[in-house]
């Protein structure tokens, strides 16, 4: 994929970036058959009081239906084209099966209108088909992997995102995940091989402001700049550090979030290594 880059006609142009859209249908409107309203609550709550900041505005969006579920199987999916879809990074492919019925998937790397793709337990190792893990090789780059068989792909579903198969053994496989986890997944769980499109996706430059706010993305005010009777970290005389362990809240809550996960949660044994692993 590329970055298309812009003449600099202004201070934001000169700064912004956007992808180059290779191989994907930029004047195609979304498949009619699937698509579904998504309501807009603009972080504020049925009094109309905010309770999610730095949301709000923004364009409208249709949600496009994906199927993570990839069980249509054994029929072979020639694929229409490669759209855009405004509710995720990763580009989208709309596939038609032998009988007519039409899906998005997730569109991987190397895929382009034409392919065909398939979700089958003998299906050969190319980007975009969907196989259980236990068909699939050792070493192998996959993406869209589920965590419980026929839930759907809840795994590495980003763009530019990869994980890959490391090893097979008593009924499980061992996952390296895009943030460097180990995990285990049952080996009846499916996955779909390739990288999952869009890769320069995490270099594309805003540029501007108005841009953040076409996405939906109001201006956020840092605590430290405020005056302590608006934030824990306000006051003090020219650039005063905030006087606590870690930051917090407008309310005293600790920003990034208290530790969640219970100590012995039982999915526990299914991760060998963690990302953060010293």
């Amino acid at each position: 994929m590329s970055i298309k880059t812009y003449r600099p006609t202004s201070p934001a142009r000169r700064q912004m970036s956007v992808s180059g859209f290779d191989g994907v249908d930029k004047h195609a409107k979304p498949e009619k058959s699937l698509i579904e309203v998504r309501k807009k609550n603009s972080g504020r709550n049925s009094y109309g009081r905010i309770t999610v900041r730095h949301k709000g505005g923004g364009n409208r969006r249709k949600y496009r239906v994906i199927d993570f579920r990839r069980d249509k199987l054994d029929m072979g999916a020639t694929v229409l084209r490669l759209e855009y879809d405004p509710n995720r990074s990763a580009f989208i492919a709309l596939v038609e099966y032998e009988d007519g019925e039409r899906r998005y998937i997730l569109a991987p790397v190397g895929i382009a209108a034409g392919d065909t793709v398939v979700s089958s337990s003998a299906a050969d190792i190319k980007p975009g088909n969907c196989l259980p893990l236990e068909n699939i090789p050792v070493g192998t780059v996959i993406h869209n992997i589920e965590l419980y068989p026929g839930r759907g792909a809840q795994l590495v579903r980003a763009a530019g995102v990869a994980a890959q198969l490391m090893a097979k053994e008593g009924g499980m496989a061992t996952i390296r995940m895009p943030s460097g986890e180990m995990r285990k997944v049952r080996m009846d769980c499916r996955a779909t091989i390739g990288q999952v499109g869009n890769i320069d996706h995490s270099n594309v430059s805003i540029g501007k402001a108005g841009r953040k706010r076409h996405m939906g993305i109001r201006p956020t005010v840092r605590g430290s700049v405020m005056n302590p009777v608006d934030h824990p970290h306000g006051g003090g005389e020219g650039k005063s550090p905030i006087g606590r362990p870690g930051p917090v809240t407008p309310w005293g809550k600790p920003a990034l979030g208290y530790k969640t996960r219970k100590t012995k949660n039982p999915t526990d044994k299914f991760i060998v290594k963690r990302r953060n692993a010293k």
